[in-house]
């Protein structure tokens, strides 16, 4: 069940009820702005991964800076995206169960839709719900470039799946899918780019024997936040997934080099219920208001408060210095410690701009985990 809103457009920042997923227009534009400039005029794409924000809102923001489209993970996420009005959607994921691929090949009616394989087995499964389906599904050979996670080995293995799609009435081989998430934060520069960079030439390898055995790699998708940029430049892919970008977080913020150019537009607004001592105040959000995988949330805009600890509804802060000035009621801006699962508890973004609230945007794919 959707809740209620916790804000209403034109009301003070100040009312806005606590816990609540606030975005900074401001820093959110300047992102988006950011990335489309980056891009343009060149021969990559950006395709904005909807697992971070989860809102057709978004994508459309980013659609309309350029953006090719949305990748998704799980099909609902990809429904709810072209319910939203995205018309492109690639489910960066590979899809099994025959429910799921029914439901996928019925999107396909709707928008143009392009999958994930890494299975022989799978992509005959596809073939055939395309096929009863009466469409022409897109699909992308995923290769492992490091990340030990789904994909088959680059090169040969690559070819072998990539044959086995074409051959396919009812699919189309579209490309591959190399994304190197492991990646994407690894703290120093040259360490990182090195990663990336041996990804890059399993990409390459992988596209030259494509190529020799006559099959068009029409797409090369991957890439991350802290990686797009090498991607970008190889000459080799043509789209880049970068999602945390628009928002940013603790554990982004602390990698060097390229994250730093974002801002951080994403927050979780709470409110201090209890300042039992001077050295500690509580806020009214916790486990249930934010993802703590990576962390513990930092403190926005406050000297010398530390946020140390959180139960499920409940976050335990330090105070020394300047920080015990906090009140009972105080707002205390949180910087999520890990973007994607902070925004999955939450319904709506409350999107704010010189102290007023400007909108509310739905969360429609929260929770989309089918």
């Amino acid at each position: 069940m959707t809740t209620r809103p916790p804000a209403e457009v034109g009301m003070p920042v100040a009312e806005i009820d606590t816990p609540a997923l606030v975005v900074d227009l401001d820093a959110y534009e300047h992102n988006l702005d950011l990335m489309a400039a980056t891009l343009r005029g060149t021969a990559v794409r950006l395709r904005g991964h909807a697992k971070t924000h989860k809102c057709p809102t978004v994508a459309l923001h980013q659609i309309a800076r350029g953006a090719v489209g949305s990748c998704c993970q799980k099909v609902s996420e990809a429904e709810a995206m072209v319910d939203g009005g995205v018309r492109n959607v690639l489910v960066s994921n590979e899809i099994v169960d025959r429910r799921k691929i029914e439901r996928l090949v019925a999107l396909a009616r709707r928008a143009e839709v392009l999958v994930c394989v890494d299975d022989p087995r799978n992509v005959d499964d596809l073939a055939a719900a395309a096929r009863a389906a009466g469409v022409r599904l897109g699909v992308l050979v995923e290769i492992d470039v490091g990340n030990a996670r789904c994909g088959v080995a680059p090169g040969e293995a690559a070819v072998a799946l990539a044959r086995h799609v074409a051959a396919q009435p009812g699919l189309r081989f579209a490309g591959l899918q190399a994304y190197y998430g492991r990646a994407q934060h690894i703290n120093e520069v040259e360490k990182r780019r090195a990663a990336i960079e041996t990804g890059i030439a399993d990409v390459r390898h992988t596209v030259d024997l494509l190529k020799r055995q006559g099959l068009a790699c029409e797409l090369v998708s991957g890439a991350g936040t802290g990686s797009y940029r090498w991607e970008a430049a190889s000459g080799v892919y043509n789209e880049v997934q970068a999602g945390s970008y628009c928002f940013m977080d603790v554990e982004y913020n602390l990698v060097e080099g390229f994250p730093r150019e974002f801002r951080q537009s994403l927050f979780v607004l709470a409110a201090v219920m209890s300042r039992p001592v001077p050295e500690r105040a509580v806020v009214d959000a916790g486990l249930k208001a934010l993802s703590v995988d990576k962390g513990m949330p930092g403190v926005h805009g406050l000297a010398g408060v530390e946020f140390q600890r959180a139960s499920d509804e409940h976050g335990v802060m330090k105070l020394e210095g300047a920080g015990q000035r906090l009140a009972l009621g105080d707002r205390v801006w949180l910087v999520p410690g890990h973007c994607d699962p902070t925004i999955n508890l939450y319904d709506w973004y409350v999107a704010v701009r010189g102290g007023r609230v400007e909108a509310i945007w739905p969360i429609t794919a929260r929770g989309a985990v089918l």
